[in-house]
């Protein structure tokens, strides 16, 4: 089975301007990530529309693929990043995972268990969540929380703690129902990614702002894959200053 590891990043961010290339303990961002996912993946490329976030990969000697400027989702990005390297490698690829740039600790076993969704071949979309037992998480209000069916399939993704447990307290609930929180990271079919960057945004994705439910509401089906692992993003200066202490903290050496 071949796997394409595509990780769409851009220079411009809200609340972070220039996060592929903030330092992190002696390498940027983008290299780090770059390189924790090509230990679980042969073919990773970083899909950019910038030339400063491009020097750089190349710099590092890593594979970077130049897209539109006109994307305005990373899926976007990875399927023109997926029809330029499907036609310059030749390459019939199984899989195209949407490996997220802005994760600096990602584990690469997290990468293999994503990608082995679709050793079965009517999977079209795949995705990570983690179980949740601790019941201080239920109080979140930044995390995404998914319901699957006994098949490992989502039926729904929410913002809000779901299911709700009808006649308990909130801080109780993980004694009577098994909860998950979502890991935002994506694997499709070729031809899946392609139907889903083509589709228009649906009710419940505006809604939820989960772009996910766009697939869900056209009747598509996502797997999911079973993970302890817990994702850390950088949005801001105070995330990227949690993760160069997380690193510090456990000693990890760089080259």
């Amino acid at each position: 089975m071949k796997t394409l590891g595509i990780i769409p990043a851009r220079f411009a961010s809200t609340r972070l301007e220039g996060k592929p290339l903030k330092n992190i303990c002696g390498k940027t961002m983008i290299q780090r990530v770059y390189e924790q996912a090509t230990q679980a993946l042969e073919h990773v490329y970083v899909a950019t529309d910038d030339s400063r976030i491009e020097a750089e990969v190349n710099g590092f000697g890593g594979n970077v693929v130049m897209t539109s400027a006109a994307h305005t989702t990373g899926t976007n990005r990875c399927v023109e990043a997926y029809k330029i390297l499907q036609k310059n490698l030749n390459i019939d690829f199984n899989a195209v995972l949407n490996i997220q740039g802005d994760e600096p600790l990602l584990e690469p076993d997290i990468l293999t268990k994503l990608a082995n969704c679709f050793k079965d071949p009517s999977t079209e979309m795949a995705t990570l969540i983690r179980p949740v037992h601790d019941k201080k998480e239920l109080l979140s209000t930044s995390d995404i929380w998914v319901v699957i069916d006994k098949n490992d399939y989502a039926l729904y993704f929410s913002r809000a703690v779901i299911p709700h447990v009808r006649g308990i307290q909130k801080e109780d609930w993980t004694e009577h129902h098994a909860y998950y929180k979502h890991i935002g990271m994506y694997g499709f079919t070729p031809k899946a990614i392609k139907q889903f960057a083509s589709m228009k945004q649906t009710s419940l994705e505006k809604a939820e702002s989960l772009e996910q439910l766009r697939w869900l509401e056209n009747g598509g089906k996502i797997k999911v894959a079973h993970t302890t692992h817990q994702a850390i993003s950088v949005d801001t200066q105070e995330d990227l200053d949690e993760v160069i202490e997380i690193i510090q903290k456990r000693g990890i050496k760089f080259d």
